[in-house]
């Protein structure tokens, strides 16, 4: 099975895409959600070890929210054609806050990234590391706020009927926001016909 990494808004950085069969099994299931799609298949995507670290922003402007986040993102196809499903799994976040300066809010988010591909126990590790994506960030103009904004940080395309992304250290900021920023982590499954399914988290403080 190969996974292709692509950035779809913001930056990517320390992320692994595994197939499912090569990983290990860890206590921390945080949400999941299934869908029965048009061909009858279900579809479920799951979030595990969701982890968001705010931490003291280095610019130390009172306008600047800063964060590392480490978690997981699996799907599972079940059902008629499972074997032969092919789509894109993202991982994002909703970022709310009570109001910005006028001068709208900014948002980016960087990471390192590695492919392992091909995982067997006769061909343990295969390392293909693709050219490290640019840094990208969005602005929105929102005025005096309040507003939510919804941001895909990362979207691999998957095939199969089962896989995985995990994510370690990723970090992400959002500037030009006055008050608090809560961050409400998503990953979603977009089957090649349209169909797709999303899980929500629990909103993160980023006081």
């Amino acid at each position: 099975m190969i996974l292709n990494a692509r950035t779809v808004i913001c930056t990517i950085v320390a992320s692994v895409v595994l197939p499912w069969s090569t990983a290990t099994a860890h206590a921390g299931l945080d949400n999941e959600l299934s869908l029965v799609d048009g061909q009858n298949r279900t579809l479920t995507v799951q979030q595990w070890d969701t982890f968001l670290n705010g931490v003291f922003p280095l610019d130390r402007n009172r306008l600047t929210r800063e964060w590392f986040h480490s978690g997981r993102a699996v799907y599972h196809v079940s059902g008629p054609e499972a074997q032969s499903f092919s789509g894109t799994l993202e991982l994002g976040y909703q970022i709310g806050f009570p109001w910005s300066l006028g001068v709208g809010i900014n948002f980016s988010y960087t990471t390192p990234n590695v492919l392992l591909d091909d995982v067997s126990p006769a061909r343990p590790i295969q390392i293909i590391t693709p050219n490290l994506f640019p840094g990208v960030s969005i602005t929105a103009d929102l005025g005096n706020g309040p507003g939510i904004q919804e941001v895909a940080t990362f979207s691999v395309d998957v095939s199969g009927p089962d896989g995985k992304v995990a994510v370690s250290n990723a970090h992400g900021t959002v500037t030009g926001a006055a008050g608090g920023v809560l961050l409400r982590p998503f990953a979603r499954l977009i089957a090649k016909t349209g169909d797709s399914v999303t899980t929500y988290g629990d909103p993160w403080n980023m006081n």
